[in-house]
Order: C-alpha cells, then structure tokens, then sequence
C-alpha cells in the first residue's frame, strides 16, 4: 500500500471525497512549485498531480498547453521535476502523482522511470496516451516497486473495454468528465453520475474525476457520485494570470480552499 491508497482509505474513514490538485512543474519555475505544492497541501489538497512539461500533450487544452511551453522554455525535465519531488519529499507526506505522456517515459526507460519515481517519492502516474493494452511491460515493473500506473476512463468507454481499464489501474480510476481536451467548463455532461454508478458497480477502486471542472458548484456536485475530483485548468489560469505577482501563490491556495470547501 503506497501513498494514495492510504490517502483514500483515511478519506474513507472520514467519509470525505479526495480532492486532486494538478499543477505543471516548472510553471512559472520551479522554486514557485515548490512552495505552490505546500500551500496547496495546507489549504486541502488530498493529493497532487504534478505535471511533467512535454512538447506535444494531446489531452490537454490550450491553458495546460500553455503551462507546458512556458515551463519548457524554463528548460525543465523529467530529471529536474524528479529532483523537485525528492527535495521536497522529507517536508510532506502528501500523494504526489505525475502526469506526463508515455515518450518521455519510453525514452528515459521504463526500468528507469520507475526506479526514479520510487526513490525520489513519487508515488504514481497518470499517462493519457498509453492504452492499457500497450501498458503491461510498465505495469509490470510498477508493480514490483508498488507504484501506481492510472488509467483514463472516457464517457464512450464500453463495458468491455472499462473492465481491462479497471484491471490495469492501480490507485485510482481517472474518469474523463467529457470527450475533448482539459480546460474549464461552464457546463458539464448531465450522464457523469450515472456513468459513475455504472463503472462503480463494476470495481471497488476510488473513481476520481477529472477534465472540465472549474467551479466550487461543479466540485460539489461531482463530490456526490465520485470518490475524488481533480481540478487543473481552472488552477493553471489563476497561476496564469499572477505571474510575476507575490501573491501568485496566496491566489492560487485561496481559490484551492474555497473549491474544497465546497464538498
């Protein structure tokens, strides 16, 4: 049992649902990650998904995509966000997943990657471009080391194809609120709960939900059907908009707490 199954069972106890906070490392630098990741913890983040800035991120929406590029232009890396999460590891004990895509990954070396994320205190990922039919070999090794490999979930998944996304996740399901890309919504899908019943009738794993959610009314209700919810681009624009500001970080916890409040 790692880090976020021990986050989900206290959540449990508590009868809370996790709220999963995704920021882009190295945005607007690394040293601002680092004290956005604890004021992000402190003002109720359950768990943090941090990004891992690559060139050509197809799940994501123009905000995140723009979060990639300024964190690149900053010359941040898999190596760079590793030593960030090791830096800080010994300061907090909170779930810290990565998302990145599966280039990176493949190219630093699954045996690599793993070892790495284990070692520096990284205790998951989420990689929206690996099916789970191409992610035996990673899951493998990630099994071995108990670290989390999390899978997407999208509203046209069949019931066949949500079984072997169910099998091969560990953690937490990743459920995809809407098709399309990340960014904030003024609306989501009216289905979500009732797909949520459907897919948690079908798997006893935490079913969190991402893509789209941006507001505190969008947070609680979300809360009601899914174990967890996960909130990047509306997080990624309050950062956007305060670069350069000393109050970037204030911003962006104050508007983490009153999302949480919510729930």
């Amino acid at each position: 049992m790692n880090r976020i199954d021990k986050k989900f069972r206290e959540l449990k106890k508590k009868r809370e649902k996790a709220f999963i906070a995704f920021i882009m490392a190295g945005d607007p630098s690394l040293g601002v990650t680092e004290k956005l990741i604890f004021e992000l913890e402190k003002k109720g983040a359950d768990i943090i998904e941090l990004g891992v800035p690559f060139s050509d991120p197809l799940a994501d929406g123009p905000t995140i995509q723009r979060s990639s590029q300024r964190a690149l232009r900053n010359k941040v890396n898999l190596d760079k966000v590793f030593g960030l999460v090791k830096k800080i590891r010994p300061k907090t004990q909170a779930p810290i997943v990565f998302l990145t895509y599966y280039n990176l990954i493949y190219h630093y070396g699954l045996e690599k990657f793993v070892s790495k994320a284990c070692s520096c205190g990284v205790d998951g990922v989420v990689i929206p471009d690996l099916p789970p039919e191409e992610s035996k070999p990673l899951r493998d090794i990630a099994g071995k080391n108990n670290f989390a490999i999390i899978h997407l979930a999208a509203p046209t998944s069949s019931r066949a194809r949500l079984r072997k996304i169910l099998a091969a996740s560990r953690g937490f399901i990743y459920y995809v609120s809407l098709t399309g890309t990340t960014g904030a919504r003024k609306k989501l899908p009216l289905e979500i709960s009732k797909n949520l019943r459907a897919i948690k009738m079908m798997t006893k794993k935490p079913v969190c939900v991402g893509f789209g959610i941006s507001s505190p009314a969008q947070v609680a209700k979300i809360s009601g059907a899914a174990d967890g919810v996960i909130v990047g681009s509306a997080i990624i624009k309050i950062i956007e908009k305060n670069r350069g500001r000393k109050d970037l970080v204030n911003k962006v916890g104050n508007f983490v707490r009153r999302l949480k409040c919510t729930r």
